[in-house]
């Protein structure tokens, strides 16, 4: 059960990382980055939200279990 749920993780976490390169491709966000040199927030939240989970769900499949 504990291997499903990091691989659920796991998976969910890549794709927030995908959808976060992909919002930080737009348009309106590459001008906003170029404005004001950082890029939007929503680009930020899922690249952190992906990164964690990712990092999560590796820890459940591949860690040390019980």
């Amino acid at each position: 059960m504990q291997k499903a749920i990091g691989v659920a993780c796991l998976v969910v976490g890549v794709m927030l990382l995908v959808w976060g390169h992909n919002i930080s491709q737009t348009v309106g966000s590459q001008v906003k980055e170029a404005i004001t040199g950082s890029p939007t927030d929503k680009c930020i939240y899922f690249y952190i939200g992906g990164a964690v989970l990712s990092i999560f769900g590796a820890f459940r499949i591949f860690g040390p279990g019980k």
